[in-house]
């Protein structure tokens, strides 16, 4: 089965199709592998913030309180003891517990390209034969963006919600996916909200299901069928 997608030049203008490899384009999405997925992708990438110092922790406490007999009081060692004010916490959050879940580069790569394949199934993927810029130009970027929202995005929208979108500005999310030699882009698109800019060897599910549409060239996709293939 072959996937063919549209593709446009940089003044969006339909060139021609865009034949993708079926393997990495055409899989069929399995919910329960991608969960499973985000959710290691998600614990391993969290910070352990939380830390409540122990009695051996706590500063001072060294010298014992009073004598262990003939004060009439109870016997005690340290003043840092958990249950004296300013003491360690007893069972509190460390910084030595462990989030991390293990999940194997197959499964990762399979969850990944079924999140690829639902984006070209939905016509979420918006195919460039190349972007280029000579300097770092924030407006030019833009101007791109507002003829994809006008020429490609905007067409999708059915006549039912056309009063609907037309009374909010829109805010869909991009992931522009890009080849190795593109800096001026990467700085052209840091200021402009709701876009992120990432190689090819970079892209990861999580990514890929956080932004509504995929901005990519004709060579990201060759670099992202050498990569993971």
């Amino acid at each position: 089965m072959s996937i063919v997608v549209k593709k446009y030049n940089q003044q969006l203008d339909e060139i021609g199709k865009q034949e993708l490899n079926p393997a990495v384009f055409g899989v069929k999405a399995k919910p329960s592998l991608i969960k499973q997925v985000v959710v290691a992708q998600q614990a391993n990438s969290r910070q352990v913030l939380a830390h409540a110092k122990d009695r051996s922790e706590v500063r001072g406490g060294g010298k014992k309180p009073w004598k262990q007999k003939g004060t009439g009081r109870a016997r005690a060692g340290s003043s840092r003891s958990p249950i004296w004010i300013g003491g360690g916490v007893t069972f509190g959050p460390t910084k030595e517990r462990n989030f991390s879940l293990k999940i194997n580069k197959k499964m990762k790569k399979k969850a990944l390209f079924m999140c690829l394949s639902d984006k070209v199934k939905n016509e979420k993927i918006i195919l460039f034969d190349k972007i280029e810029l000579k300097k770092i130009q924030t407006k030019k970027i833009v101007e791109i963006l507002k003829k994809i929202d006008e020429k490609i995005i905007k067409s999708k929208i059915d006549k039912s919600d056309e009063r609907k979108n037309r009374s909010k500005k829109r805010k869909d999310s991009i992931l522009l996916i890009l080849s190795d030699k593109s800096e001026n882009i990467v700085k052209s698109a840091k200021n402009i909200p709701n876009i992120k800019t990432i190689k090819p060897n970079c892209l990861n599910t999580v990514e890929v299901l956080k932004y509504k549409y995929l901005i990519t060239t004709v060579g990201a996709v060759k670099k992202i069928e050498e990569v993971y293939l």
